[in-house]
């Protein structure tokens, strides 16, 4: 395993335990399907939460959330379409949420955690 992909994964994992540790339930990681990968699927009360992970360890290039491009977030959508339609679900209220963390010391993170950042137009 690489050091990117074991970074990713501890990324996600605690992107997942702040996201749990605000109230929310984890439903599924890291979703695929030929049009891309959700890494998080949680939900929040009612709704149905798309959650996409960014980690960077420093701005230099943007931040973490910056790197969410436009085609990323297309990809985002039509996963979540698909894994609505695999799941049957109809009328569920969905969000796409994202979460960019940076390491802000040795031993902690920069957690950011940007509700509804993108919406489908």
């Amino acid at each position: 395993m690489s050091k990117n992909t074991n970074r990713g994964i501890q990324a996600e994992r605690l992107a997942c335990d702040h996201l749990l540790a605000h109230g929310l339930s984890l439903i599924q990681r890291n979703y695929r399907c030929p049009y891309g990968e959700i890494d998080l699927i949680m939900e929040d009360r009612d709704s149905l939460i798309f959650v996409e992970v960014r980690y960077r360890t420093h701005d230099s290039f943007g931040s973490a959330l910056e790197s969410i491009t436009t085609t990323k977030q297309h990809k985002i959508i039509a996963t979540a379409q698909h894994y609505l339609q695999q799941m049957k679900i109809i009328d569920k209220p969905c969000r796409f949420d994202a979460i960019g963390i940076t390491p802000k010391q040795e031993t902690n993170s920069r957690i950011i955690w940007l509700v509804n950042a993108f919406q489908l137009n």
